[in-house]
Formats: C-alpha cells, sequence, structure tokens
C-alpha cells in the first residue's frame, strides 16, 4: 500500500475513501434519548418537552461554563428531535433505530406541489367537469401530517379548538362536501377556531386511531378531545350548534340584576371579570371561543340587553342596546379598566383587550402557570426579573399592598399566596433561608427565577403590618400608617438594589410545582359532569324536539305498563288455578304426592371426579355412550328405561358424548385387558352402556353386539377367548369380544344388522342381570384421567 500513498493516484484515492466515509462519520447514532432526557418510555408529549426545556436551559452553552455543555446539549437536542416525531420514535422503539436514513424511513407525501395553480392541473376537466365550489384544491393547501397534528392541533386545542376533516383524492363525497368545507373556513377561521385537512390515505395510521370509518370526516379537537362529527356537512347551523355543544358547560355565566353582585364582587378565583352585553338571549361564537382560550385568566358573563331583569345592570355601565359591548373588571376599581363596544366585536380586537389586561392587579400564585406568568425565568442578572410576593393568611392585608403594584417599576410584580394553600413551596423558602415557617406570616419575599426549578430569595425583615380597629381607635389608626409607610419604604429600596445587575442574592433553594388551587378530585368531577348532563336534558327537554322526544318515551312507557299489567294478570290467574287445586285436594282427604326427579349428568372432565372418583362404597354410576347424531334418540329411550330405578340412591346415571370422551373409553379397555393397544372407532361405540363400581374398580358393559347381550349360549367362553386373542386385530376386539372366533363345532354366528333405534333393545334384561350380580366383571387398576378435546 505504500506505492499508492505517493503516487498522484494513490493520493486521489484516499480522498475518495475519506469523501465515501464521512456521511457514515456524521449519521452516527445517539445515545438512549429517554436515558438523556430522564424520562421513562411511556413519557406524553407534554412530559418530554417540559424535560427538554428544563435541560437546555440547563446545560445551554451561554449558561453552563462546563467544557462539555456544548456536546450535551447537541445530544439533548437530538433526543428531543426524536422523540417528538412520533415515527422516528416507534422506530427506535419497535427497532432501535436513531438517525433518519433513506433507506429505513418511507418517504413522506409532498404537499407542496398542490395547489400550485389557481385550477386543477388537469386544466380540461377542471373546466368542464368541476366547479369552483367543488374544487378540492383547499383540501390540500390546509393539509397537515400526523406529527403537526399531534404536536400542534392537539397540544394547543386545550386553549385553541380546531376543525379537522379527513378526505382523499378520489372521493365523490368529498367532492361534493368542498363547497361546505370553504364555508366553514371562511365562518370559523377569523372567530379564531383552527382548521385543517388530514389526507386519510397518506396518514392511514393516524385516521384508524381516531377511528375515522369513512371519508369526508370531520372531528372536531378540544381540550386534547377528538370529537366525530357524524352529520353531513351541508348544513353550516348544524356543525355550528355541535361545536357550541361541545365546550364546557356553564363555561359563561348568564348575569342579570338579581346575581350581578355576587358576581363582579367575587375575586376568590383570581380572575379578571369580563361582562359580554349584546341584545340576544344566547351569545354569539365568537366570544364563546375566546372565553375559551382565556378560561384559566379571565371569568367571563354574559348579559341579556333585551331582558327586563338586566335593566339597572346595563345603566351601570351605560351600554346601547344596538351595539355589543365587552367591559374588563379588576379588584381594585368598580369603575372598568377597558371597554369596546361595536357591532360586532372583531376576535382580533377582544384578543388585544384581554391580553393587556388578563392579570389582577394584585394576583395570587394559585398554580404553576401563574407563576410562570407573573415570575417567569431569567437567567441573565442584568436582565432578573423579581417577584415580591406577600405570605397571608386573608385577604385583609391586601389593600395596602394594590397601590405598590399598580405603580411598580418595570421588571418587578407584586403577588401574595396563602401560606396554607402552598405548604410545600414555603418549606423549599423556609429550608434555604434557615427561618422558621411558622414566622413567616404577612413576611415578604423577593424571588428572582433563574430556572424553573430554582430560585434566589431575600426576605423583607419588616412585617406587613395590619389593623384590625383602625375604625374605632385613631392613635392605632396613625400608628398603622405609620408602619405602613416605612414597611413600604423599606421594600421599595430592597427591590432598587435587587435590580442591580452585580447586587447578589442573599439565599437560594429548589422548589416543587405549586399546588394547582382550582384543580378538583376525581369523585367531585364526576358529581358536577352528572349534574351537567341532567341539567343538559332538562335543557334540550324545552327545545322544539322535546315534543317528539316526549311522545317516544311515552310510547315506550305505555308499551312496558301494559306488558306489565299482562304479566300481572297471568300471575294472578295461575295463583288462583293452583289455590283452587289446593283447596280440592284437602277437601277429598289426598295430599299432594312429589314424583321423584331423575337426573341424567353429562360425563365430563368437570364432573369425572364427582361421578366416578369420589363416589361413595355400594353406588353405581351407569353410563350412556351416544354421539351427536344419535344423542336425542338414545337418551329418550334410555331415560324411559332406567326410569323404574330412580329412586334407587345408590345409582347414578350419566351419559359420555364420544367426540369428547373416546379417549377415555379406549383407556378404560385397555386397562381392563391389561394395556393391550386397541383401536376404537367412536361411531361404534354408540349405544355402549357402561355399569362403573368406582370403589371396587371395576366395570360391567352392555352393547347390542356384546357376546353377553347378542348369543346368551357359551358367552363366557367366547368372551374369555376373544379377550385372549393377541394375534387378532386390534380393531376386531376393540369391544371386548364384539366379533367372535367361530367354532369348529358349531356353524359361525352372524350378528343381524342393528339400526340406531333398536341398540338398547337389550337393555332393560341386562339391568336385571347386573342387579342379580350375573354379569361379567372387568376390573381396572384405577380409573383413568379425563381430558376435554
Amino acid at each position: 500500500m505504500q506505492w499508492i500513498g505517493k503516487s498522484w493516484k494513490g493520493r486521489w484515492l484516499c480522498m475518495v475513501l475519506v469523501l465515501l466515509l464521512c456521511p457514515f462519520i456524521i449519521a452516527q447514532k445517539i445515545g438512549d434519548p429517554y436515558k438523556i432526557l430522564g424520562i421513562h418510555r411511556r413519557a406524553t408529549f407534554s412530559e418530554i418537552r417540559k424535560a427538554y426545556r428544563q435541560l437546555a436551559k440547563e446545560w445551554h452553552p451561554d449558561k453552563n461554563e462546563d467544557p462539555n455543555a456544548e456536546s450535551r446539549f447537541v445530544e439533548i437536542k437530538q433526543a428531543y428531535e426524536l422523540l417528538s416525531d412520533t415515527e422516528r420514535r416507534q422506530a427506535y422503539d419497535l427497532y432501535g433505530i436513531t438517525n433518519e436514513d433513506d433507506h429505513m424511513y418511507k418517504q413522506r407525501h409532498d404537499y407542496s406541489q398542490y395547489a400550485r395553480f389557481s385550477n386543477d392541473p388537469f386544466d380540461f376537466f377542471s373546466a368542464h367537469f368541476r366547479t369552483q365550489d367543488q374544487d378540492i384544491t383547499l383540501f390540500h393547501k390546509l393539509s397537515v401530517t400526523t406529527r403537526h397534528f399531534e404536536n400542534n392541533i392537539l397540544e394547543k386545542s386545550i386553549h385553541t379548538p380546531a376543525l379537522v376533516l379527513f378526505y382523499t383524492d378520489w372521493c365523490f363525497d368529498c367532492v361534493r362536501s368542498a363547497s361546505s368545507w370553504r364555508k366553514l373556513v371562511e365562518a370559523l377561521q377569523p372567530l379564531g377556531i383552527t382548521l385543517a385537512t388530514v389526507h386519510a390515505g397518506h396518514e392511514a395510521s393516524l385516521a384508524r386511531r381516531i377511528g375515522v370509518h369513512g371519508v369526508p370526516c370531520l372531528t372536531f379537537v378540544l381540550d386534547k378531545q377528538i370529537y366525530i362529527y357524524k352529520e353531513s356537512l351541508a348544513s353550516l347551523p348544524k356543525v355550528l350548534e355541535y361545536i357550541r355543544w361541545k365546550f364546557p358547560y356553564k363555561m359563561i355565566q348568564n348575569l342579570d340584576d338579581s346575581n350581578a353582585n355576587a358576581f363582579l364582587n367575587d375575586f376568590e378565583d383570581n380572575k379578571v371579570k369580563a361582562l359580554i352585553f349584546e341584545e340576544r338571549q344566547v351569545i354569539r361564537l365568537r366570544y364563546l371561543i375566546t372565553a375559551f382560550h382565556y378560561r384559566d385568566w379571565v371569568s367571563f358573563a354574559f348579559v341579556d340587553i333585551s331582558s327586563r331583569d338586566t335593566q339597572n345592570l346595563t345603566a351601570r355601565y351605560k351600554v346601547q342596546r344596538s351595539m355589543d359591548t365587552m367591559v374588563l373588571l379588576k379588584e381594585d376599581s368598580p369603575e372598568p379598566v377597558a371597554t369596546v363596544s361595536t357591532t360586532e366585536i372583531p376576535t382580533q380586537t377582544l384578543t388585544q383587550l384581554i391580553e393587556a389586561n388578563q392579570m389582577l392587579t394584585l394576583p395570587r400564585l394559585s398554580s404553576q402557570s401563574m407563576l410562570d406568568a407573573v415570575c417567569p425565568v431569567e437567567w441573565r442578572a442584568s436582565r432578573r426579573r423579581l417577584c415580591c410576593v406577600l405570605v397571608a393568611r386573608d385577604a385583609r392585608a391586601l389593600p395596602a399592598l394594590r397601590p405598590l403594584a399598580r405603580r411598580a417599576p418595570d421588571r418587578t410584580r407584586y403577588a401574595y399566596l396563602y401560606a396554607h394553600r402552598q405548604p410545600h413551596f414555603l418549606t423549599a423558602l423556609a429550608n434555604g433561608s434557615g427561618i422558621d415557617i411558622s414566622s413567616l406570616e404577612h413576611r415578604i419575599v423577593v424571588i428572582w427565577r433563574r430556572e424553573a426549578s430554582r430560585v434566589q430569595f431575600e426576605w423583607l425583615n419588616e412585617t406587613w403590618p395590619t389593623c384590625q380597629h383602625c375604625s374605632d381607635d385613631v392613635e392605632e389608626t396613625l400608628e398603622y400608617h405609620e408602619r405602613l409607610n416605612e414597611t413600604k419604604r423599606a421594600l421599595e429600596q430592597l427591590v432598587k438594589r435587587l435590580l442591580k445587575p452585580n447586587e447578589v442574592v442573599a439565599y437560594e433553594a429548589h422548589v416543587q410545582e405549586l399546588l394547582d388551587e382550582a384543580a378538583k378530585s376525581a369523585i367531585w368531577r364526576a358529581f358536577l359532569k352528572v349534574g351537567e348532563w341532567s341539567e343538559r336534558a332538562i335543557l334540550a327537554l324545552r327545545t322544539q324536539h322535546a315534543i317528539s322526544l316526549i311522545s317516544v318515551l311515552a310510547t315506550v312507557a305505555l308499551v312496558l305498563a301494559v306488558g306489565y299489567l299482562m304479566a300481572y294478570l297471568i300471575r294472578v290467574e295461575e295463583e288462583s288455578i293452583q289455590r283452587q287445586k289446593q283447596e280440592r285436594r284437602q277437601q277429598n282427604g289426598n295430599k299432594p304426592s312429589e314424583q321423584p326427579e331423575m337426573r341424567l349428568h353429562e360425563l365430563r372432565a368437570e364432573k369425572y371426579n364427582g361421578l366416578v372418583r369420589l363416589q361413595k362404597p355400594g353406588c353405581r354410576t351407569i353410563v350412556l355412550l351416544v354421539d351427536m347424531q344419535s344423542r336425542v334418540q338414545l337418551l329418550s329411550k334410555f331415560h324411559k328405561i332406567v326410569w323404574p330405578y330412580r329412586k334407587n340412591k345408590t345409582l347414578v346415571f350419566a351419559y359420555l358424548c364420544v367426540e369428547r370422551g373416546v379417549e377415555w373409553f379406549r383407556r378404560v379397555l385397555e386397562l381392563s385387558l391389561g394395556g393391550a393397544a386397541l383401536r376404537v372407532n367412536g361411531r361404534n361405540c354408540v349405544g355402549t352402556v357402561l355399569a362403573l363400581n368406582p370403589h371396587r374398580k371395576y366395570f360391567c358393559i352392555y352393547h347390542a353386539k356384546h357376546p353377553e347381550c347378542a348369543k346368551p349360549h357359551k358367552r363366557m367362553s367366547r368372551m374369555t377367548r376373544s379377550l385372549g386373542g393377541g394375534a387378532l386385530d386390534p380393531e376386531a376386539g376393540a369391544f371386548i369380544g364384539f366379533t367372535t372366533e367361530p367354532d369348529s363345532d358349531e356353524e359361525p354366528y352372524e350378528p343381524p344388522v342393528l339400526l340406531q333405534e333398536n341398540l338398547l333393545d337389550g337393555l332393560e334384561n341386562w339391568l336385571d342381570r347386573l342387579f342379580e350380580g350375573s354379569t361379567h366383571r372387568y376390573y381396572v387398576n384405577y380409573w383413568p384421567d379425563m381430558t376435554t378435546k
């Protein structure tokens, strides 16, 4: 190989080899993505995204000075990209594939070529066979993949509802629904609903998982729940009514003069109040969608201007009857903080107005999402954001803190929390600063969140003052105001000092996520669900379909009542007849005789021990062998023959289906012959009767062709000879001497041809000999096991 490296041809060959090996070196596999992100294999997409965000903030090269931070950050990003893609994650879980090569993954369908021209690419067919309303180009424009559906539409549906239509290319119903879909897009897209389409042929796995059985299929995605619309798309009002029905029940409260004060003065839910005034009985869908989007931050209420019960409320906020009005209220002022009035308020205007006033002046840290909004994470010291939190027991100390919150400087927010509702958060702060948790009440802590789970903080030395008897005692009131001013000045100085980039914060602690104070238990949610459906059912009875529904229910109730009445009359009549018979018997002096029953048990593996192995001494089991073809005929005749013996408590009567138990019967015969192999034909066994004595381990056998039954004279000698003849064919000796060897002294005996109905003709005589003890006994060493096929 030395001459290759020295010549110019060798150097070119080495360069080609290096270029060929580069892709394999670059496309190396990463490690286990689950271990890299620190999650389990069944983690949801939200858990994966949360773990990625935390690790990315921790290992970002600009924040972490570790020399391996850059490689670690790239590894975390690659692991997140793999697990966030459904197909790549499935490929890794099944085959361990981590790199996305062309030969490992099928080509995705290219949606970029759709709607490339104004009309269909087949211009001739578009002009002659399609109209603009029946062009499915709009389907292709809005088409999304499975990954986009799961990572965007489904995840964002907790705030933004979505309509998703499943379609295929060569679907005539889809073509007919194109105009209806276009109307839906034009009507709902400006209202804030996401509209998308999915090609059911290209995304077949998603269609199967959702339960799409045919196209076109309209689905409504709301709060990570997927609902399938099962009616036609032609009626736009029905689709809108279906969407309205799926929103949370009583998400918007109906207000009038009687309940307005209770709603407007209750800010314990930690939400801004929004009033929607309309001159109609039902709120518009655009306001309903906006209320769903901001339901975690704003509490909405609807006021019908046309109602007489809302005149005082309408006059209070000077609402014009011909316009829609939205009023936003906060806790620190009875006057609205924002008001907008127009004929139909655009969704963009609603969004801008709520975004600017979506939190109270002094919000409560009641959940982790509220903490993230009030105290966002900021790792840079030069742009640190401070959050001044008052630890309170009740709302008495809040009014004095609201003026500070209203004029708070940039990068500073004020909030409060209840000590009894967030004990874990306060315990972490108390342990981090070495302060007794019992002394934290009415204390203010200034927090800087450098990371999601790590905070730096300092406590204000002064306790926030409260006054219980300020209205009665003047001196106490003056003292309270003096202490309040001193505490405010100390707090402002502390905030001003901590905003400096070079200032060091005293304490640091790792905190858990805040408890969601608005979360309800599973039992309470189930109770609310039952109440919701009950109220919805009552409201549905007031609609136009109530008469038809009531008529159907009344018809069903009438049919059930008539049926119950007829059954009751028949039962009364039968009881009357039985009573009359009983009275006649008593008058005649005859006591009613009880007829004993006789049961025929089926000998199966489940009942084998009770019928055979565990029988008491002196008891016998009489078993008839039948098949499915002869079962009815032979069992009826067998029942008639053994009926006189029904009172004998030492006898048990049963039957055995040869299709299931022929192997057991063959094994019993082999044991009686000393273990010689036999071939038993199940059809020839039909009509055989076995009298088993389980305790003494012997049995007696009846069959129409058995020597003991067919030819009485010399039966014992012939039987002994047939049993001992080992040279005969095994099939011939399968029935213990059913066939006999011809004697040289006399003519051979040829049994007559038997029909199925004649198989049990000699059973009565054989039973008499059985109870006399004159039948031959065949002994076995043990009763073999019975298995079910």
